[in-house]
């Protein structure tokens, strides 16, 4: 598993991208979409030094928003998102989501587990 970035969530995407440019150098700023297999307005943030960070907007983080929450998950690029899934289930992990495209990363598969690291998304590397 490779790192790829942190989930934030966020009452406003606006907002927290101003907030960002206030303490951060930022190479790019994704359109803000809307993605209904995620349900979900998401923006992609890349800081100079590549870190990236995702701005999830939407149902899918009000209960953690209510909770004043703002870390939402851990996303990591697999080469197989099948087999990860069963050797991370096989260590512990729930599978709360499974696989499906998404849209901000031009359709590639995500899914969503509850494992000892917290919440994670898996991105396969695997564009087909």
């Amino acid at each position: 598993m490779k790192f790829h970035h942190l989930g934030i969530a966020t009452n406003n995407i606006n907002k927290s991208i101003d907030k960002l440019k206030k303490y951060f150098d930022i190479k790019n700023i994704s359109n803000i979409i809307y993605d209904a297999n995620q349900d979900a307005n998401l923006c992609m943030i890349t800081l100079d030094d590549g870190v990236k960070i995702e701005l999830i907007n939407g149902k899918v983080v009000e209960n953690i928003l209510k909770k004043r929450q703002y870390l939402y998950h851990t996303c990591y690029e697999v080469k197989d998102i099948y087999k990860t899934i069963k050797n991370l289930e096989e260590d512990g992990a729930l599978l709360v989501r499974e696989p499906r495209e998404a849209i901000l990363f031009n359709n590639r598969k995500v899914a969503f587990l509850m494992w000892d690291l917290g919440l994670i998304e898996l991105l396969d590397t695997d564009e087909n």
